[in-house]
């Protein structure tokens, strides 16, 4: 069962009687609806009342307002404003621009901007290379989006994605340093996109593609690579990926498989399941089976897009067909990026002996996790209350760190199944509740990018990509 968490914290401000059991009542009145108090404070006090600032965890909207109506219920308390605390840090924005220079006097602004800031520009002019020497670019990334696939909410548009892709930003800096901007672009023409981020490419060490929708997200990176002479990384597929490799390499030593025997679904095969199962080849597993809407995808299944022929020539090497309930028969690893509650107690059980179930669609699973633990030796889900939070954050900041430490003009493979390892390596011991670190993990972000700087160097010293150092 889900519990009460911080995504759905209010503040409640009520004023009370000034007795001895307010403060109990209060709470109380909290508990009996499920709701989870995390602070009590007095704002004011009289001879005959208080007025108490009561912070609460719900589960939805709906149920803090449940909260709110049985707080106003007790007797003599009155409502006076209820606070969302998750608008309230939204407020004016997540992010904002901070300079690294002082400009304190004339000999500081002579230097910063004119007369002396020409000299520099003339340098680049000269030299385009110097820019990532000389100007934001060396450590600065562009979060791309155009809002067509905004979380698990679907097609908001390029303002609502703004919160978003500021949280991405933020997480950016908080975990390595980089600092990144949102661009959301009104706009969901793919000639019109590509277009934009190649005319603004020359400011960013790097674009972060975010959000925008299968398949149209597949050819916008694909020409955006071609196009740019810096790494173009859709989190969506790649860092997803990169996390969800990292936490099957720890969950098959835990039940001591070998991905080379094992038999692997995929449920999903947009953005997020077809970067998956590009990375798993990599690895060579024993089998794999992509699942989408219409059942198991195969090369003879009639109207398949692009996407999912590629799909079906890199799965399902038998050609096999039929429902998700049949390719979970005799499965070792179940991995899902899709929609919610798929499946339940009876298609879990006739996975194999010792099965891994990863269902990562958010903020409801493809099988109820409590459901899962009670068929697989490990789970893990996209959620924060459980353990085992399949996060992209884990990825993102550490793989940007390390391509613009090297100064990668791309991104490869190679790269990615570096990050992917580091972020397994850092849980020494896997245990089945513990496959992947923390996200407040501060070794995280500096293993990825080590380890990604290093397999950028590798990479320019065999030709694959150029890098400059």
């Amino acid at each position: 069962m889900p519990i009460p968490g911080p995504g759905y914290a209010i503040t409640v401000r009520v004023e009370a009687p000034s007795s001895s059991s307010a403060a109990g009542d209060l709470a109380v009145a909290v508990g009996n609806v499920g709701g989870v108090v995390t602070a009590f404070d007095v704002v004011e006090s009289r001879t005959d009342a208080i007025v108490v600032d009561i912070s609460c965890n719900a589960l939805n909207s709906e149920h803090a307002e449940e909260i709110t109506a049985a707080l106003g219920a007790v007797p003599g308390v009155t409502v006076r404003k209820v606070s969302d605390r998750t608008f309230l840090i939204h407020l004016g924005g997540k992010i904002e621009v901070s300079s690294k220079v002082a400009l304190r006097n004339r000999d500081d602004l002579s230097r910063a901007y004119t007369p002396g800031v020409a000299r520099v520009c003339q340098a680049i002019a000269a030299n385009p290379s110097d820019a990532r020497r000389l100007t934001i670019k060396r450590n600065t990334v562009a979060v791309v989006t155009d809002g067509s696939a905004v979380l698990g909410l679907g097609n908001l548009g390029a303002a609502a994605s703004m919160p978003v892709m500021e949280g991405k930003a933020a997480l950016f800096k908080r975990f390595a340093n980089v600092d990144a901007w949102p661009v959301a672009l009104d706009t969901q023409d793919t000639e019109e996109i590509i277009r934009t981020v190649q005319v603004i490419a020359p400011a960013y060490g790097g674009i972060n593609l975010e959000d925008i929708a299968a398949p149209r997200c597949f050819e916008i990176e694909r020409r955006l690579r071609e196009l740019l002479d810096i790494p173009v990384f859709h989190d969506d597929q790649h860092g997803t990926a990169v996390v969800v490799l990292g936490a099957l390499r720890n969950a098959l030593r835990v039940v001591h498989k070998s991905i080379s025997d094992a038999k692997i679904v995929v449920c999903g095969v947009g953005a997020a399941g077809s970067a998956i199962i590009r990375l798993l080849a990599s690895e060579k597993p024993g089998e794999v089976l992509a699942v989408d809407i219409d059942g198991i995808v195969h090369a003879s299944r009639p109207g398949l897009d692009e996407n999912l022929t590629s799909i079906a020539a890199q799965t399902n090497p038998t050609d096999r067909s039929g429902s998700l309930a049949d390719a979970l028969v005799g499965a070792d690893v179940f991995i899902g990026v899709s929609a919610p509650n798929l499946f339940g107690a009876d298609e879990a059980a006739t996975m194999a002996d010792d099965a891994i179930i990863f269902a990562l669609a958010n903020p409801d699973p493809e099988i109820d996790p409590s459901v899962a633990m009670q068929h697989a030796a490990v789970v893990a889900t996209g959620r924060s209350d459980y353990p085992n939070q399949i996060n992209n954050v884990l990825a993102f900041p550490g793989v940007f760190r390390g391509l613009l430490d090297a100064q990668a003009h791309d991104i490869t493979d190679r790269m990615l199944l570096a990050a992917s390892a580091a972020i397994a390596d850092v849980v020494a011991e896997p245990n089945a509740s513990f496959i992947v670190p923390s996200v407040f993990d501060q070794s995280v972000a500096p293993a990825v990018a080590d380890a990604v700087r290093h397999a950028a160097q590798e990479a320019a010293a065999a030709g694959e990509v150029t890098a400059g150092l």
